[in-house]
């Protein structure tokens, strides 16, 4: 009987070290391509918003605590200051001129994005204006993506006067 406890034991003991060696952490895989549905809707809803001249919707895009880096400006710091200067901008904007936004690469991880995107300047015409390309950092909060910093830039040289 003690004979029996004890083999008990010992393969209890092998069957548990066995066990636990043959658990490895599963890594959940993410679905890159739902994300990048996911930022280019995003990306879709902004330029609507642009277009509509709506600076609260556009400013949804970003989190309290966003940071957005332009061209040839100081950033822009939190929400409000990026919200503030959507508005001054689309008040001054008389072209007409719309936006399209693209993704062009994207990396995740967990629950972080990083995107490369262009963007191209059209008129009312649809002829192209201008273009250039941006960056933007994504976290996901509360189960959706916001943009956390951003940088744009655009590879024509400065226009005299600027």
């Amino acid at each position: 009987m003690i004979k029996n406890i004890k083999l008990f034991g010992l393969l209890a003991i092998t069957a548990l070290m066995i066990s636990s060696c043959a658990n490895k952490e599963k890594k959940e895989v993410m679905d890159m391509e739902k994300v990048k549905s996911e930022i280019q809707a995003m990306e879709d809803a902004f330029a609507a918003n642009e277009k509509a001249k709506d600076a609260d919707a556009m400013a949804d895009y970003y989190s309290d605590d966003a940071i957005s880096y332009l061209n040839y400006e100081q950033p822009l710091v939190g929400k409000v200051a990026i919200t503030e200067h959507i508005t001054k901008a689309l008040a001054k904007d008389t072209t007409g001129n719309y936006n399209v936004y693209r993704v062009v690469d994207l990396f995740a991880m967990d629950s972080t994005a990083v995107e490369i995107g262009s963007w191209t300047v059209y008129d009312v015409s649809g002829n192209e204006k201008d273009n250039g390309y941006y960056m933007a950092y994504f976290e996901k909060r509360d189960g959706s993506y916001k943009c956390i910093r951003d940088m744009n830039m655009t590879p024509h040289p400065i226009k005299p006067g600027m």
